[in-house]
């Protein structure tokens, strides 16, 4: 068995697909797995696969145009989710979309398409909470700050949906789990920071002062509700426990 080592990330991953195949091994005795997450195996060979944009970029156009652009999209998101073997399973649904081609997306009875649709649904629907629930506040600089705590890796997603609804102004949305925050300008562009420690948001955030438009918030959500029609398994069905920690009427 053969181990290709990705680094974090979409491109990390292609190019680890793309050194697997120019491996000229037998694919079947190859697997591919993140190098932060992976646990050793006894009698593997692990090979380290450095990221090259031109790599990447040639296994990228490969999906769009053998497969298709929706089987690049699956792809892309499902290799923001948490699971571990992401980086394999997108290695086996290559492998079947470059021999069944645009019928691959159709391929649920295929373990690796399966799986993969699976990935990209539970990516889908997180990223859509967190465009529902993430919530501002206004520091003294200007900015809007705001923070979040994904399972998977959805910053990305979140922040191109802000970045649309927003475009000028300056905002900043933190990932606590994953350490990265996206970073939008009043000039429209914004970029993620992966590597972001809790001293950088402490600084960040030591410019914020009390929002009357906070406790006016508060104060409209708990006027509004009836106390006789209130169901808290509904309301968990509905906003899970996990997201109450980021949302303001909630603290």
């Amino acid at each position: 068995m053969t181990i290709f080592l990705c680094k974090n990330g979409f491109d990390g991953i292609l190019c680890g697909v793309y050194d697997a195949y120019a491996s000229k091994l037998d694919l079947g005795e190859c697997r591919l797995e993140m190098e932060e997450e992976y646990e050793p195996v006894m009698f593997a060979e692990y090979r380290e696969v450095e990221v090259e944009a031109w790599k990447a970029e040639r296994v990228a156009k490969k999906i769009q145009n053998h497969m298709s652009e929706e089987a690049y999209v699956h792809l892309y998101r499902a290799a923001l989710h948490n699971s571990p073997d992401r980086a394999d399973w997108i290695l086996r649904f290559i492998i079947l979309g470059l021999k069944y081609g645009r019928r691959v997306v159709k391929m649920l009875q295929e373990p690796a398409v399966y799986e993969i649709f699976q990935m990209d649904r539970y990516v889908g629907r997180e990223a859509h909470f967190h465009r529902e629930f993430a919530r501002f506040e206004r520091l003294k600089s200007g900015v809007y700050y705001g923070k979040v705590g994904p399972v998977n890796q959805v910053l990305e997603l979140v922040a191109d949906h802000f970045a649309d609804r927003f475009p000028d102004m300056d905002w900043v949305l933190y990932d606590e789990k994953h350490k990265a925050a996206a970073v939008h300008g009043s000039n429209g562009n914004w970029m993620i920071h992966h590597g972001v420690t809790e001293e950088d948001i402490q600084k960040l955030t030591e410019q914020s002062e009390p929002d009357v438009y906070i406790d006016l918030w508060k104060t409209f959500f708990h006027t509004i509700a009836i106390e006789e029609r209130r169901n808290y398994r509904c309301q968990r069905t509905m906003l899970p426990l996990r997201y109450r920690k980021y949302i303001t009427e909630f603290q």
